[in-house]
């Protein structure tokens, strides 16, 4: 792998996570208590044995550059390792970023610098795990010009993929980006399905940079990777599949591209189940993220009259206290404070969230830094929910963001302790 770069695209305004993304980079974002999103790609890269990684930046990415820099300086550069933040540049044109393909061709000087035989393009903003040793394998036996990761997605779900035919050499020979014609290629590896690009190319050098040059000097090109450039190589060049191994050990295979809230909220919901279909404490292929230094996490108050506080089938991370409060299924991030009389239910807090006391919260995704007043209700009336200025998903999960002022629903007054 020591011929190998590494190219994460990690500049997307991820508008479909809005509020969430108002003031941070899409990969930047937390997930799962402890970890940004970003981790997961860098995690499997660094599993893997990839040592050379640039890190593509654009849309407002201080939170992502401080993320990567104060978490992520654990190579060695005089053996030749690192990760680079590279932010846009503009190092050729006047534009900043057109889309993935142009993202990478601006960069073209500094990745012939290197000298790489092999460039391998990833996102930033999906999770699941995999050993990109394998991929790398299929396409130095297969002798190909480009290998494409794919997943096995059910048919009726094809609108949300590049779609690719694969022949029994494990050659593409067909994309179809987000058909709609309802009659979709099934997978020579499972009938039933369909095989879908996870957006993960492993490139030779000298076809890359042939192919961004073209692609750049295409008027009617929208300068993307999937849109553009796999679909117009396939005669030209040889395109092998990977169909992806799931590095997680479970039954079923975990990738999620959480592009959306509802994605975002249920990618979370997944980590608190019992056995949750992404593990994250498995010692043989671990997440690592920027540790802050804070306390455990506590759980006070269980004096006769009064309820402890307690957290059922939930994460807790770092520095979060559940003061004479109840939380159950949650993800909380580091430094939240639940207040006493508090009912917490299905529901994410962000780093630093406050909930004050007597509130309840259920289906929520609740933003960094957001500090709820007494007798906040979210979740449980819609239409008081619209009116306090809360953005509602289509599956009905509250987002509650720094940018709106919750207006509390006003109660008797209670003594306090």
């Amino acid at each position: 792998m020591n011929n190998v770069l590494a190219i994460l695209l990690a500049g997307g305004a991820g508008e479909r996570l809005y509020p969430l993304t108002r003031d941070t980079a899409k990969p930047a974002v937390p997930f799962g208590g402890a970890y940004r999103i970003i981790d997961f790609t860098l995690s499997n890269c660094i599993n893997s044995d990839v040592r050379r990684i640039f890190v593509l930046m654009q849309y407002k990415s201080l939170e992502l550059i401080r993320h990567v820099r104060d978490g992520w300086s654990i190579l060695s550069p005089e053996l030749g390792e690192y990760i680079e933040i590279i932010p846009a540049m503009k190092q050729s044109g006047e534009g900043w970023y057109l889309g993935t393909a142009d993202a990478v061709f601006q960069n073209t000087p500094s990745i012939l610098a290197e000298t790489p035989e092999q460039v391998l393009i990833l996102a930033a903003d999906q999770i699941y795990k995999m050993n990109y040793q394998s991929m790398f394998e299929r396409h130095h036996r297969h002798e190909a010009d480009i290998t494409i990761a794919t997943t096995q997605v059910l048919p009726e779900d094809v609108e949300r993929f590049g779609v690719v035919e694969i022949n029994q050499d494990h050659r593409i020979v067909r994309f179809e980006e987000k058909p709609r014609h309802g009659n979709p290629v099934r997978s020579i590896y499972n009938p039933s399905m369909v095989s879908a690009s996870m957006g993960i190319y492993i490139f030779n050098t000298d076809v890359l940079t042939r192919l961004l040059q073209e692609d750049a000097e295409n008027p009617a090109s929208s300068h993307d990777f999937g849109k553009d450039i796999i679909p117009r190589c396939l005669r030209d060049y040889r395109v092998v599949a990977y169909d992806f191994v799931d590095i997680n050990a479970k039954q079923s295979r975990y990738w999620r591209d959480v592009g959306t809230l509802d994605a975002y909220y249920e990618a979370n919901m997944d980590l608190v189940d019992v056995t949750p279909q992404l593990n994250l404490y498995d010692s043989r292929w671990p997440i690592r993220t920027r540790v802050l230094q804070q306390p455990p996490a506590k759980f006070v108050f269980a004096q006769e009259g009064r309820r402890m506080g307690v957290a059922i089938d939930s994460i807790v991370s770092a520095g979060s206290i559940i003061s004479g409060g109840r939380v159950l299924r949650s993800v909380l991030s580091p430094g939240v404070r639940v207040n006493s009389y508090c009912e917490v239910e299905y529901s994410i807090l962000m780093p630093n969230v406050e909930i004050g006391r007597y509130s309840r919260i259920r289906r929520a995704i609740i933003d960094t830094n957001v500090k709820l007043p007494e007798s906040s209700v979210i979740g449980y009336n819609a239409e008081e929910d619209r009116r306090n200025g809360h953005h509602i998903t289509e599956s009905g999960i509250v987002v509650v963001s720094g940018e709106q002022r919750p207006v509390p629903i006003m109660q008797n007054a209670r003594s306090t302790v």
